[in-house]
């Protein structure tokens, strides 16, 4: 799967490894930086990476910051992008089931690594959960368009 990553300064660390995780995996990475720790304002890179999900560049993303948080609201602001503040693997899960969730934000402050890669496992193998969750998915996606 080809997969846009970014971070703030925050999650810069966890980025690096976290892109190199998912080559391991087999993942084709686009890195859209930052290309170091300096400091830098995240909605400049959560765009960056909503946009490769949107035009279909990358079938999904992944953002690090110091919470998720930013990144998650940010990244939400582009159409077509369902971003989830994730800090488990059952959240994982979930927002790919149930909200066919494109973008995953991550916090590189308050969750280990190995937590985070556990959680990145689980997003890449679960399935959009179709049925009931369909037209659910629709209602948020015609909400861009109001």
């Amino acid at each position: 799967m080809k997969v846009s990553i970014a971070s703030d300064h925050a999650g810069f660390e966890q980025k690096q490894l976290l892109a190199a995780y998912l080559v391991e995996c087999g993942h084709e990475v686009i890195d859209r930086g930052p290309q170091s720790a300096d400091r830098v304002d995240y909605p400049d890179f959560a765009v960056l990476v909503g946009e490769d999900v949107a035009a279909g560049t990358a079938q999904r993303g992944v953002l690090v910051c110091g919470t998720g948080i930013g990144m998650a609201i940010a990244a939400c602001k582009v159409n077509g992008v369902r971003a989830a503040n994730i800090v488990s693997t059952e959240f994982a899960a979930l927002c790919r089931e149930h909200n066919d969730a494109n973008v995953i934000t991550l916090s590189g402050r308050f969750v280990s690594l190995e937590d985070n890669k556990a959680i990145l496992d689980t997003f890449f193998a679960t399935e959009f959960g179709g049925g009931r969750h369909t037209g659910r998915v629709q209602k948020i996606m015609d909400i861009e368009s109001k």
